[in-house]
């Protein structure tokens, strides 16, 4: 249902990087670039940053953005891209059955302090 999100950040320049290095484990590229925003996707841009110099940081603005992974190894690899890219843990990856059977995800935060969460579903073998 949902095409597109964007996020506001205040330092395009640094947050483009940050981006650049976790989404490209889920196979995300940088596909378009403009004044004022990045946009990532697969086929097309679906995950936008849009600069926002003026925000005020509160560190829980209450953005939540999830992004689909295609395997475990992938929602890991997300967790310590974001890690080793200057974001913090706000969750490490594992099974959440508290939201759903076979959720397997991890959260961080971004160095703005966006929360964005990598997420695979595990099928049963019932």
């Amino acid at each position: 249902m949902i095409d597109q999100i964007s996020i506001g950040v205040r330092d395009l320049t640094a947050m483009t990087r940050f981006y650049d290095s976790v989404l490209s484990v889920l196979g995300y590229a940088k596909l378009q670039e403009q004044p004022g925003t990045v946009g990532f996707g697969k086929r097309y841009s679906e995950f936008w940053l849009n600069h926002r110099p003026a925000l005020v940081p509160d560190g829980d603005s209450g953005l939540h953005v999830a992004v689909r992974a295609a395997t475990i190894n992938a929602v890991d690899a997300f967790y310590h891209s974001a890690l080793g890219s200057g974001g913090s843990c706000d969750g490490a990856p594992g099974l959440r059955s508290e939201y759903r059977e076979g959720y397997y995800a991890a959260f961080i935060r971004d160095p703005e302090g966006n929360r964005i969460e990598a997420v695979t579903f595990l099928l049963s073998k019932a």
